[in-house]
């Protein structure tokens, strides 16, 4: 089969949860498919390339910069590369799969599997409803941005959600029906994860965020929790791993806060074999995000063997949820000292069987049922 991934940020050029997914499900899905990714060129980027048996198609130019304006997503940005998707109609693919972000890129997407006779996989992983589209973009385009994606969103011909959470608020707010969603999210590599904890890793750090810094991911609480922390334990070491539009907004208050001995700040780590040694490293996750639609750092994280502390107001869905330590937002340093001074912290993951639903090794499975349906 011919198959085309379509995506304006792809991994590991730009670092995030979604990105991830797709890049596994496009190698996965290479090792007996043709798949292309068509994407804007981010730096380090061919025009056009093979990497992984995936043949990537770039257009557009950016940089972490100008596709962040005003701390959110370009929308200028996203008109450019939705018209430069017209692209695609050189090619004939028997199946798009394709993200909901930007928004502006699915009616082409639709056009071309009207014209072409391909099938259109929406993926979803996050449903704004009109207030939170006008907190996000303002009241004039956030109303355009609700009135599109009602518009578009529910034209493809199956949906992926990437939880229950978001399967119910697909069929709320954008009335789709329950019949065409499959809920699948393989954000677990179980077989590099089961070989990086057979290593002797040692705990290094207390705390660990890893993650966009981005205002909806509430760094400025996190270090909160960990300002309130140093009242108890003058030496708690802590790590920030990520980058983005909040970055100096961070600088400043950890430096205000006095926080500059206890919280280093390092880059992304593209490596994942990398990345997933500094995260067993840590004895806790703090994640205080107030946007998530599954939060794939926090099933990695699970998975490694290093629990997640959440405050109780967090929007993870249940099924990842029931496997973390939830508290109120006043309680949590009281719950870290508890964990920190502890044994085995590894034993306060809970309902750990539940992981298995998020291995990478039933991508070929679900997809081919997938396929079988709508081809």
């Amino acid at each position: 089969m011919k198959i085309a991934f379509v995506y304006d940020v792809p991994y590991p050029w730009h670092m995030g949860g979604i990105e991830k997914i797709n890049r596994v499900e496009a190698e996965v899905l290479a090792n007996e498919n043709e798949v292309h990714f068509f994407t804007m060129q981010w730096p380090g980027m061919k025009k056009d390339f093979v990497d992984h048996n995936i043949h990537y198609h770039t257009f557009f130019p950016v940089t972490t910069e100008t596709f962040y304006r005003h701390k959110r997503r370009s929308i200028r940005t996203a008109i450019f590369f939705s018209l430069s998707l017209f692209r695609i109609f050189r090619y004939r693919f028997d199946v798009l799969i394709i993200d909901q972000f930007p928004y502006l890129h699915i009616p082409i997407a639709l056009l071309y599997g009207k014209l072409k006779g391909c099938k259109v996989i929406i993926r979803v992983a996050e449903v704004w409803d009109k207030g939170y589209w006008n907190d996000y973009a303002g009241k004039i385009f956030g109303n355009a941005g609700y009135y599109i994606s009602k518009l578009f969103v529910g034209k493809g011909d199956v949906y992926i959600a990437n939880s229950s959470l978001t399967s119910d608020r697909m069929h709320k707010i954008l009335h789709i029906e329950k019949k065409r969603i499959s809920i699948f999210t393989p954000v677990i590599d179980n077989f590099l994860i089961k070989n990086i904890k057979n290593e002797h890793i040692t705990r290094k750090y207390d705390v660990i965020f890893v993650g966009r810094f981005i205002k909806e991911k509430r760094i400025d609480k996190w270090l909160e929790i960990i300002k309130e922390l140093k009242r108890i334990n003058k030496n708690i070491n802590t790590i920030l791993i990520g980058d983005g539009p909040e970055k100096n907004e961070i600088k400043n208050i950890i430096k205000k806060s006095g926080l500059k001995e206890n919280v280093k700040i390092i880059p992304h780590i593209k490596k994942t074999g990398e990345l997933y040694r500094v995260m067993r490293s840590a004895s806790v996750m703090l994640n205080m995000s107030e946007r998530e639609g599954l939060s794939m750092v926090t099933l990695e994280s699970l998975s490694l063997g290093t629990p997640v502390v959440i405050p109780t107001y967090s929007p993870i869905p249940n099924e990842v949820k029931s496997m973390c330590i939830v508290e109120k937002e006043e309680d949590i340093p009281k719950r870290i000292i508890g964990i920190l001074n502890g044994k085995k912290t590894e034993k306060k993951i809970k309902n750990y069987e539940n992981l298995k639903i998020f291995y990478i090794s039933y991508i070929n499975d679900f997809y081919k049922k997938i396929f079988k349906r709508i081809l």
